[in-house]
């Protein structure tokens, strides 16, 4: 259970403070100036309300908009949602975020017919990611595209839950055309957003921050949108694929880097929650947590992970997480080749009432129908023994009937 909120006053106004400001001190603003003294102190040990009175009284208010939703307001809103079904969602004709999102490859057609399958299987939310630099290259644009995006979504009764940024996969994205895709080989174009060259530079904080404010802001009141997936398995490091690219420092990074976007999208003041999903590890209890799991669990409105693994364990992990008295959502799962299926775990999620968003709807240039390994030993001229990923095919044929009937049954579309 999380403690409740300390209300602190500052020259006479009043700002609520939330329990993680006191631990994110040491992985906040570590950038920036003068502040820095502070945090070095209070990680060689200051008492904690001391480092939080001397970090206020430099930035008076820091914390006033970090306040997260209380448990009765998470499940309050959680009360309102249906049975929240869906996957992780790029339409076919996009290798990665850049291409879904620029301008000349903007695909609505496509993704109208895209969610028009999923709708008619039950499903009523997807996960989608956005991009920094998309958001860079053309802000108007892309938050107009963003907009036509949902307004598609509504038509078809789903609500979007999007991701801000994504610590997987390629650290080098570049804006413009993207490449092809790699033959045989999964998500062999997707880009990590911030990627490393943005990751490592001080001076590119304002941006980054500029994106998350106005995107967030933008969308803040927008009752189409289920909520913000704030950062994508923040201390991924790739292993397998460009981990050899990644800074060796990047976890560090990141951990100074994902309170202060808690904080910016909490500035913004969105109507919908906030979360970051944990993704791996045991956190079954809270002396277990590493430091990126207690951000990602302290700061989060509604609680999320990942269980690509079988129906046992994504059970085991959603009885970790209740601790919380929070909603769940697992914002990721179904890798068939790695046993863990809709018939294992979507049940499972009915039961718990917990959000089961899978990964990939249609199978397309993503290539997310292979699987993991196929960057060790790509599948040219060979199909796997089963699909990894996707519900469906380019030309909306259900991979599995079977799949599909479960779906349509546990959302109520039988």
């Amino acid at each position: 259970m999380r403690k409740k909120n300390r209300s602190r006053k500052n020259k006479g106004r009043s700002f609520v403070v939330s329990p993680t400001c006191f631990s994110k001190i040491a992985w906040e603003l570590v950038y920036e100036g003068e502040k820095k003294s502070v945090i070095r102190r209070s990680a060689a040990g200051l008492p904690a309300i001391t480092a939080l009175l001397l970090w206020a009284s430099i930035v008076p208010n820091a914390c006033a908009q970090t306040a997260y939703w209380t448990t009765q307001k998470a499940n309050d809103w959680y009360r309102t949602q249906p049975f929240l079904v869906g996957s992780n969602f790029i339409p076919a004709t996009a290798i990665n975020q850049l291409e879904m999102w620029q301008a000349e490859t903007f695909d609505p057609q496509r993704i109208d017919l895209e969610l028009g399958w999923a709708e008619r299987i039950g499903m009523n939310t997807m996960r989608v990611f956005l991009h920094d630099l998309a958001y860079q290259q053309d802000r108007q644009g892309f938050n107009r595209r963003l907009d036509q995006f949902v307004t598609i979504a509504e038509r078809h009764h789903i609500r979007p839950l999007l991701v801000v940024f994504d610590s997987c996969w390629d650290p080098f994205p570049t804006v413009g055309k993207q490449h092809s895709p790699v033959p045989g080989v999964h998500n062999s174009g997707w880009v990590q957003s911030p990627g490393a060259i943005a990751l490592q530079d001080p001076a590119q904080r304002p941006r980054l921050e500029e994106y998350v404010k106005g995107v967030v802001g933008a969308f803040k009141n927008d009752k189409r949108i289920l909520g913000w997936d704030v950062w994508n398995e923040p201390d991924n490091t790739n292993g397998g694929s460009y981990n050899a690219s990644e800074p060796v420092n990047k976890v560090e990074l990141v951990l100074a880097l994902l309170p202060q976007v808690f904080r910016w999208a909490r500035a913004a003041n969105p109507s919908q929650p906030l979360t970051s999903g944990v993704w791996k590890g045991d956190y079954s209890s809270d002396d277990k947590l590493d430091a990126m799991q207690r951000i990602q669990l302290e700061q989060s409105d509604v609680i999320s992970f990942h269980s690509y693994d079988d129906g046992g364990e994504f059970e085991k992990r959603i009885l970790w997480l209740m601790r919380y008295n929070r909603p769940i959502l697992c914002t990721e799962y179904m890798a068939r080749g790695n046993k863990s299926t809709f018939q294992g775990s979507l049940p499972i999620a009915k039961k718990y009432n917990v959000a089961a968003i899978n990964w990939g709807l249609v199978a397309g240039k993503t290539q997310t129908f292979l699987p993991w390994d196929s960057w060790q030993k790509p599948y040219v001229g060979r199909d796997p023994e089963v699909w990894f990923h996707e519900v469906f095919r380019p030309d909306g044929t259900p991979y599995k009937a079977d799949e599909v009937e479960l779906i349509k049954r546990l959302t109520g579309k039988l």
